[in-house]
């Protein structure tokens, strides 16, 4: 038998062999769900050296200066690396899937393109043409408060972070946390530990939940909990633009 090295795989074809049909599951019965190693050891540390060219990106936010957390983070630019675009758009088809199933659980009219071009288009046409991927760094004592990736009006309900150091080698803390807050209930919170490469996709607002009453809306959020030593980047991948 052949073994084929991940490094050898280009980025989209790795996507399409995930098991897709297991992520949805996940999504639906959490709100998450996690892909397994997906990036190599190389593209996470091309994208960590990255974080440095102030000239592929549109913006600079440290988190604060306005109530955030701790830490900061960059939006790129257009053109995006030629790593982040092929994620996103290898990416969103499947995921669309997803999001026309929650769509239609909850009632809604909404249906979402299958190709992600057709769906920036129509990000652009209601004014959100600022890309909204981004590279966030921590370090000792950094955070993230529990928040929503809106940007606007439209938004996709679906997104995904990938881990790009090592944890226990690299960094100690800043694990991922969701929490969903349920009608009439307290919050739950779930903590997700990653491996470096690996990406969580996660709910961007809400998702639905069957209960004995029928079908219901949960609202999420996610943050990253405090940094103990060392230094932690991530590649947030978000599918729509931003106003």
């Amino acid at each position: 038998m052949t073994l084929v090295r991940i490094d050898a795989v280009s980025a989209a074809d790795r996507v399409a062999a995930l098991d897709w049909s297991g992520i949805a599951a996940a999504l639906d019965q959490r709100g998450c769900a996690t892909t397994g190693p997906l990036l190599t050891e190389a593209e996470c540390s091309g994208l960590i050296d990255g974080y440095s060219n102030a000239e592929a990106f549109r913006s600079r936010v440290v988190m604060g200066r306005h109530g955030y957390g701790r830490g900061e983070y960059q939006y790129f630019a257009y053109p995006l690396p030629t790593l982040v675009a092929e994620l996103r758009a290898a990416l969103y088809p499947a995921l669309a899937n997803i999001a026309n199933n929650w769509a239609a659980a909850l009632g809604l009219t909404t249906a979402f393109p299958a190709a992600h071009a057709d769906f920036l288009a129509r990000c652009h046409a209601a004014g959100q043409s600022r890309p909204t991927p981004l590279l966030l760094r921590y370090g000792p004592g950094d955070y993230n408060c529990l928040h929503q990736d809106l940007y606007g009006d439209l938004h996709f309900p679906l997104q995904a972070a990938f881990l790009l150091n090592r944890p226990g080698a690299d960094f100690t803390g800043g694990e991922f946390v969701l929490t969903e807050q349920r009608p009439r209930m307290q919050s739950r919170a779930e903590v997700v530990n990653l491996r470096q490469g690996e990406a969580v996709v996660f709910a961007t607002n809400q998702r639905p939940v069957a209960g004995t009453r029928g079908t219901y809306r949960v609202a999420m959020r996610h943050g990253v909990s405090r940094l103990h030593t060392g230094r932690r980047h991530t590649l947030g991948v978000i599918f729509h633009d931003a106003k």
